[in-house]
């Protein structure tokens, strides 16, 4: 018999999460938006260069942009073109999803936090999430359930 041939791994389309987002908040709708991106941004975003962490959507006269986001410019990347790693760069939505977004922001302890960037096709998309802050016992919570999944694998794993 002849082995069979593994099938090479696909990389992952995930560029970057934001975990703590999942930490911090309970998460309601979720909306794909497209980012409007200069060229050195993109390399650096397939080189992994970029962080989520302490970003934002703000929401201004009908447009949604993305405040805090680092892109890290790569040594290589243009010397003639300035490079600004924390720009406020727009997001790509349709009117409809803007005004559902700028309406529940309004309401008292919504917010809308980036959650991941990820390819699709040759394109960079970010997905972004409804959200409300949660509480302190909440997040112990969290943690509690977090525990006792790993310690529930790890016994089942031993029985194996």
């Amino acid at each position: 018999m002849s082995k069979a041939k593994k099938k090479p791994k696909v990389p992952s389309s995930t560029i970057v999460l934001n975990k703590r987002a999942k930490f911090n908040y309970q998460l309601h709708d979720k909306f794909e938006a497209g980012l409007a991106l200069e060229g050195w941004e993109v390399k650096s975003l397939r080189a992994g260069k970029c962080q989520l962490m302490d970003t934002y959507v703000l929401l201004k006269g009908g447009e949604a942009f993305l405040l805090g986001c680092t892109i890290t410019p790569l040594p290589s990347a243009s010397a003639h073109i300035p490079t600004e790693s924390q720009r406020t760069r727009k997001l790509l939505l349709h009117r409809r999803e803007i005004a559902r977004l700028i309406g529940a922001t309004q309401q008292k302890g919504q917010t809308c936090i980036p959650v991941a960037l990820y390819w699709k096709n040759n394109k960079v998309k970010c997905e972004i999430a409804l959200a409300t802050g949660k509480k302190e016992h909440d997040k112990r919570a969290t943690i509690k359930e977090r525990d006792w999944n790993r310690d529930k694998s790890r016994m089942l794993k031993q029985d194996r």
